[in-house]
Parts: structure tokens; C-alpha cells; sequence
């Protein structure tokens, strides 16, 4: 009975941002926990290959172009979705963006970018998914955070406001859905090995920043998110709502 409580097996999932990183990770981990997953991403080549790796492993998945920033794309997904399989059970937000600069010369089009992607794009996810898990009477909503919704540091000004808006955001879908059986929480990592974190922090100096300011003393790898993921997914946090579950490596308690 306590392993059913972290089983996902005949649930339904939906992953933006699962062609790579941590959406990868957390679509392939789902999987092998039983569930049934759309793995959308803005380049579908990538989602194709998380995809490509579920069925080989003997899971259940499609995949799918998505622009998160594009409300209508993303309801079109979600009746496709439900078209397909009869309910949305699971919704994870991975899709983001992450354009360093300095906050006194930051460009107004990467602000737009990255607020676009990581907090709105959110928004237009966890509306359209909400109202199916509200019909429902049941649903998960997962975001990916970051530390930086708590702390800041250099060269990150959109970033941070994107991901602490993630965070208000989360409670704030939290709030209005529990009446309807709906969980909403939040990730919220430190560095993890994953593509954009070595696009934006190839620098000594920048991972030396963190590596000093992490008791674990390292990035994370990409499986370690799982089991939070799982844990917020499954059963078990029934009465989890509106919480970041930090995954940091002990960044946010030094």
C-alpha cells in the first residue's frame, strides 16, 4: 500500500519543456512510474527523442510542439490530450528561458523573452490545465521555480523576477483550485547539469559563485529531480498545496 502512494500508473501527464534537461528527466521518470506522457517542447525534434526513449523503455508517450507563450497552442494540446487518453492528470511547467545581463543594461526583448516563457507561458499552462482538473475534480500542477525565486544574484534580473513570479503564482493557483481536489506546488532547483545551465554558466567564475554558496558542493544531475517530481505527482501529497519544494543541495539553508 505505501509504494501505491508513489505509483502514477494510469495517470495521464503533461510535460512542457520535456524534449531536454529536467523536463526530460521528469517525462522519463513519470514513465517508469506508470504513467502515460505528452512530452511538448518548442523544438519537437527534442520532444521526439524524450518520446523515443519512453517507448523504447516500454512506456506510453507522444509528442508534441509547443510555444508556451502562445495561449491558443496550448489549449489545442490539451484537447488533443484529452482526445486522446480522457483526462489531464498530471501537468509539470518546465519550459523556460534564461538570458543573462546585467540589470542596469538589460534588453528590453530578452525582458519580454523571459518573462514571456517562464512566468507567462506558465500562466496560460496552469489556467488551461486547471480548468480541466477543476471539471475533473482532481489534478496535479507542477512548476519548475528555481532558487532564484527566493535569493538573488548577479547577471539574472528577468530570470529572477520570472521564477519569483512562479512561485506567487503557484500559491495563487493553489488557493483557488483546492476546493477542487487540485494540488498546485512548485521546484525549485539550484544548478543542475542540464543544457541551458551549461549554455548560461560555462564561466569558472559563475559556477564557482554557486559551487562556494552550496553545502553539497556541486551541481545537481538531472534524475535527482525526480523523486521530488514523483512525490508532488503521486498520491502521497494529497494534502500538499501551494509549497516550493526546494532541490538545492542545502543552497537555500547555508
Amino acid at each position: 500500500m505505501e509504494s501505491a502512494l508513489f505509483q502514477l500508473a494510469g495517470r495521464t501527464a503533461l510535460i512542457t519543456g520535456g524534449g531536454s534537461g529536467l523536463g526530460r528527466a521528469i517525462s522519463i521518470g513519470f514513465a517508469q512510474a506508470g504513467a502515460r506522457v505528452a512530452v511538448a517542447d518548442i523544438c519537437i525534434q527534442n520532444a521526439v527523442e524524450t518520446a523515443t526513449i519512453i517507448k523504447t523503455q516500454g512506456g506510453e508517450a507522444f509528442a508534441e510542439r509547443l510555444d508556451v507563450t502562445r495561449r491558443s497552442e496550448v489549449e489545442t494540446l490539451i484537447n488533443k490530450l484529452l482526445q486522446r487518453w480522457g483526462s489531464l492528470d498530471i501537468l509539470v511547467n518546465s519550459a523556460g528561458r534564461a538570458i543573462r545581463g546585467t540589470a542596469l543594461d538589460y534588453k528590453e526583448e530578452d525582458w519580454a523573452t523571459i518573462i514571456g516563457v517562464n512566468l507567462t507561458g506558465t500562466f496560460f499552462c496552469c489556467q488551461a490545465a486547471g480548468r480541466q482538473m477543476a471539471a475533473q475534480r482532481r489534478g496535479k500542477i507542477i512548476n519548475l521555480a528555481s532558487i532564484g525565486g527566493f535569493i538573488a544574484y548577479p547577471g539574472s534580473i528577468a530570470y529572477l523576477a520570472s521564477k519569483g513570479g512562479v512561485v506567487q503564482l503557484t500559491k495563487g493557483f493553489a488557493v483557488e483550485l483546492a476546493p477542487y481536489n487540485v494540488q498546485v506546488n512548485a521546484i525549485a532547483p539550484s544548478l543542475f547539469d542540464t543544457p541551458m545551465v551549461v549554455s548560461t554558466r560555462s564561466d569558472a567564475e559563475s559556477l564557482q559563485y554557486f559551487m562556494d554558496r552550496t553545502p553539497a558542493g556541486r551541481k545537481g544531475r538531472p534524475e535527482e529531480i525526480i523523486g521530488a517530481a514523483i512525490f508532488l505527482a503521486a498520491d502521497c501529497s494529497s494534502m500538499v498545496t501551494g509549497h516550493t519544494l526546494a532541490v538545492d543541495g542545502g543552497y537555500l539553508s547555508a
